[in-house]
C-alpha cells in the first residue's frame, strides 16, 4: 500500500459537484493498493499515518500526531499511486490492484482508522473526484508499506 499524506488546514472531496467528505485540521491521505497487500500492510499504513509527528507542539516543533491534536482524516482512494512512468509517455497501472479487490482493502483501512480517529471522511471509491486541499506547511510525505521509498 502507498499513501501521499498531506497535513491540511482543511480538505474536501466532491463527486458530481456534491461534497461527499470534508475535514478541518488534519490529514488528507491519498491511498493506493497493489497486489499482495494484506492486513499487515493496512496496519502499517494506518499506524504510520495516525502517529506521524507532523503537527506543531507548543514550541513550534513537529512533535504531535494526528491523534495528539484530535485531528481529522480524509481518505481518498487513488490507484494512480501505482502508476509506472519509467517507459514511454503513458503511465502503466498494472501494479494497481483491480477495483473489487482493492475496494475491500480500502474499506478495511478506513474501518481501522475509524476505531482510532473520531472524524474520518472518505471520497467515493472508484468515482471521479474533485479534491480541494489547503496544505498546511506545506507538509507532504510519501509512505509505502513495502518500504520501497
Amino acid at each position: 500500500m502507498r499513501a501521499v499524506v498531506q497535513k491540511v488546514k482543511k480538505s474536501s472531496v466532491k463527486v458530481d459537484g456534491k461534497v461527499v467528505g470534508q475535514i478541518g485540521k488534519g490529514i488528507n491521505a491519498l491511498i493506493g493498493i497493489t497486489e499482495g497487500d494484506t492486513l499487515e500492510d493496512i496496519e502499517y499504513l494506518k499506524n504510520k499515518i495516525l502517529n506521524l509527528r507532523i503537527f506543531e507542539d507548543e514550541e513550534g516543533k513537529l512533535n504531535k500526531s494526528l491523534k495528539d491534536v484530535n485531528g481529522e482524516l480524509l481518505v481518498i482512494s487513488q490507484f494512480t499511486l501505482y502508476g509506472d512512468c519509467r517507459r514511454g509517455r503513458r503511465p502503466s497501472f498494472i501494479e494497481a490492484l483491480s477495483g473489487d479487490k482493492s475496494e475491500k482493502i480500502y474499506n478495511d483501512f478506513v474501518d481501522l482508522c475509524r476505531k482510532e480517529v473520531p472524524n474520518v471522511q472518505t471520497g467515493v471509491f472508484g468515482a471521479h473526484m474533485d479534491v480541494d486541499i489547503q496544505n498546511d506547511g506545506p507538509v507532504t510525505l510519501l509512505i509505502d508499506s513495502k518500504k520501497v521509498f
